[in-house]
């Protein structure tokens, strides 16, 4: 099929894939999602110790959302149950995942991969922990590094736009990183013109179409830099159009989340068939369009 992408060693029936978060965060969601014409589906992002539920918010804003979310709140066992039985459906899930440590991630990689998990995203660069984190070439390598001694299931990094972009990425390749996702939320806040109140309480993770641009950028740079990593690009996609764009820039597959909080099923259903139709239209296959950008310029 010309729809057809291939990322972690999954052959997809779509480069449309759904990006992790809330909406990820349960079974049934997760399937019905796959059948409505998704690639892949990446959970909700699995931690060891996620914390106490909490101050967990969302905020539409005209060009997107801010939200103040962390990881999910299921068990760890729980996740391993869930994604069991998605392997031994063959459904194509990514196994989102994080820790409080190199060594805690590592050792939770290994259960998911126990568990048949075919892939895995690490989700590194959650900027809504508590007192925020600063990414780093350094901080990206150890925790690479760690989870690709302990398993040997194909890896995506997952980063967020921004300084020293392509160093981080560098790091996430040369500790053994399959492929990279960007990007992550980025830092946004959203005030109250009327009391100058701070909404959320703070700056949190922002996601939509605000942030497409700066992920176009930040693809294209690294591709016209010769860096060929395979790329999951995430940012602001609403329509076909959106993901026919992130594919000329070099992305392999496009995830899309924040526009599914609106309508969800039949948002999801709409970009996913609107992009086969575009391709039909114009004929070619998805291979035909990554990189076509680059190759331009």
């Amino acid at each position: 099929m010309s729809g057809t992408a291939e990322i972690l060693g999954l052959r997809l029936s779509s480069p449309v894939v759904v990006g992790s978060g809330l909406l990820t965060d349960q079974e049934g969601n997760m399937r019905r999602l796959l059948q409505d014409g998704a690639g892949a589906v990446v959970t909700k992002t699995i931690h060891p110790a996620p914390g106490p539920t909490g101050n967990e918010r969302l905020l539409r804003l005209p060009t997107g959302m801010l939200n103040s979310t962390t990881y999910s709140r299921r068990s760890v066992d729980g996740w391993c149950a869930m994604l069991r039985r998605f392997a031994d459906d063959g459904l194509p899930v990514i196994a989102s995942v994080h820790a409080d440590s190199p060594a805690q991630l590592a050792e939770l990689a290994d259960r998911v991969t126990q568990a048949g998990s075919p892939a895995l995203e690490l989700g590194i660069s959650c900027l809504n922990e508590e007192g925020g984190l600063e990414d780093t070439p350094e901080r990206v390598a150890a925790y690479t590094d760690a989870v690709r001694r302990r398993t040997p299931v194909p890896f995506s990094v997952k980063l967020a736009a921004g300084e020293r972009l392509r160093e981080r990425v560098e790091a996430a390749l040369a500790c053994g990183a399959d492929a990279v996702t960007l990007s992550d939320t980025i830092a946004g806040l959203a005030v109250d013109a009327d009391t100058g109140e701070v909404r959320l309480g703070g700056a949190f993770g922002y996601s939509g179409p605000g942030i497409k641009p700066l992920v176009l950028a930040g693809i294209f740079a690294l591709r016209r830099a010769g860096v060929t990593v395979p790329v999951m690009a995430s940012g602001g996609v609403e329509s076909a159009e959106d993901v026919a764009e992130y594919l000329s820039v070099g992305a392999d597959v496009v995830q899309v989340y924040t526009a599914l909080h609106r309508n969800l099923h039949a948002t999801l259903r709409a970009i996913c068939q609107g992009f086969d139709d575009w391709l039909g239209a114009r004929g070619g296959t998805v291979a035909d369009l990554v990189g076509r950008s680059v190759n331009r310029t």
